[in-house]
């Protein structure tokens, strides 16, 4: 009789759907917050706080703060990337949100440029940096509590839940945006009404702690991970986890970088670029497409839609064709998407809606696996700092720019978005070339 042991598979402490919630309900209140910012950027910032006699440049002033956030984001990798890899992921992401919250909610009591200057531009920049820093804690922490706690087999299709915190918070950002809109009606469709300028914007970023409270009583219930508790019962934890990532992981850092930059700059042209350019008017000096702003984010929230469909669908796909396969087939085609631009945009409602829903549905395949790729990079003691460094230094290098960028290409296009999609399929084969050279993760052991 053999009395060999049998292994034992430990279980995840956490109940799968605590650990769906826990990861999308952050997200999405984050990805609110942010979208809160960039929607106010385009409509709000450049009247209230970046006054100029030219509407360019006061958008372009108005997307620098918003780029600015950007570079806050690797620093709060970096910090909270520290205390999740030292101190564990619920106390971690906890002070994430309860940072972005508190940033938001501000932001929604400041005072204007026309009552206090220069002061209230700088103190746009401060809570701006605030937000930046918060999400730079949020989504790593977010993704790690989905895949440290995912059935086997399923670690991509878990990773998409806290993606799906993307699509969700625009469709509530936007959709509250729309009916203040609706609720303080103006004559001009190129231009908010004077009641929302004074203070009807204020209200999304107000409403934020409505959310951060649900947010929290969610992510208090959870527990550690099993890959972190034995990770500290081993003995495992860095004492510099940043240091020791750089050190030993350096070229996944790299790759884990450009992986998201097609994603990055596909983001930021599909949400916030393509506002401005909707709303502009025909006959502007830099002209767009001449939709009111009920219109086009009307638009834009069905292509949203499509966004979180997709986001969904990848994960089983990542599962079961791998990670790396699934993105090299959906990047080669965000790469032909930007080629296409110009015809899309060009043929009318129709053609509008077919570029939004293109490029949403391809937003939504690549931002899906990026959840279980990035994690699976990295081992568990350096898991948090490596998956947020990654993410958040290609947020630098792809959205931080992106509006600025694609603003400057289309004046220099004359109004034409031709330049803006050559530059979209430029950071797809930056990030193709990386796929290519990269070995596939969805075998790899997460608690290891």
């Amino acid at each position: 009789m053999s009395l060999e042991a049998t292994p034992v598979t430990k279980a995840p402490v956490n109940p799968r759907s605590r650990v769906v919630l826990a990861s999308l309900i952050g997200t999405t209140i984050e990805f609110y917050d942010f979208y809160v910012y960039a929607t106010a950027a385009v409509l709000v910032f450049p009247h209230l706080f970046f006054p100029s006699e030219d509407p360019t440049a006061g958008l372009l002033a108005s997307f620098a703060v918003f780029g600015a956030a950007m570079v806050a984001r690797p620093v709060g990798a970096v910090i909270f990337g520290h205390l999740g890899d030292k101190r564990g992921r619920k106390a971690t992401l906890v002070g994430a949100l309860l940072t972005m919250g508190i940033a938001t909610f501000l932001i929604g009591l400041l005072p204007t440029y026309q009552l206090v200057g220069w002061v209230a531009p700088l103190l746009l920049v401060i809570l701006r940096i605030g937000q930046g820093f918060a999400l730079g804690g949020e989504w790593s922490g977010a993704a790690l509590v989905a895949t440290e706690n995912a059935p086997s087999g399923k670690r991509a299709l878990f990773g998409t839940f806290p993606q799906l915190g993307a699509p969700i918070g625009f469709i509530i950002a936007n959709g509250l945006f729309l009916i203040i809109a609706a609720i303080l009606p103006s004559d001009d469709p190129s231009m908010p009404s004077e009641a929302f300028l004074e203070w009807g914007w204020r209200i999304p970023f107000l409403f934020s702690v409505v959310m951060v409270i649900v947010g929290l009583w969610v992510r208090l219930r959870l527990v550690e991970s099993n890959a972190f508790t034995n990770a500290k019962e081993q003995g495992k934890v860095q004492r510099s986890p940043l240091a020791s990532v750089v050190k030993l992981h350096w070229r996944k850092l790299l790759l884990g970088t450009f992986f998201m930059l097609a994603t990055y700059v596909l983001f930021y042209l599909m949400t916030t670029f393509s506002l401005s350019y909707g709303r502009a008017p025909l006959d502007a000096p830099v002209a767009g497409l001449g939709y009111s702003y009920t219109t086009f984010v009307l638009m834009l929230i069905a292509g949203v839609v499509f966004f979180g469909i997709f986001t969904l669908v990848s994960g089983p796909f990542a599962d079961r064709y791998g990670r790396r396969k699934t993105l090299i087939v959906v990047t080669s085609a965000i790469l032909v998407f930007g080629l296409v631009w110009v015809p899309l945009l060009g043929a009318g409602f129709t053609g509008v809606m077919i570029w939004l829903i293109i490029g949403f549905s391809l937003m939504g395949f690549t931002f899906g696996p990026m959840g279980a790729l990035l994690p699976e990079l990295f081992p568990t003691n350096v898991r948090y700092t490596g998956s947020g460094i990654s993410y958040n230094v290609s947020s630098i290098l792809g959205a931080a720019v992106a509006p600025f960028i694609a603003v400057a290409l289309w004046s220099a296009g004359g109004g034409s978005p031709f330049w803006v999609g050559v530059y979209l399929s430029a950071m797809a084969l930056i990030t193709l070339v990386a796929l290519i050279v990269s070995k596939e993760t969805k075998d790899v052991d997460i608690d290891a």
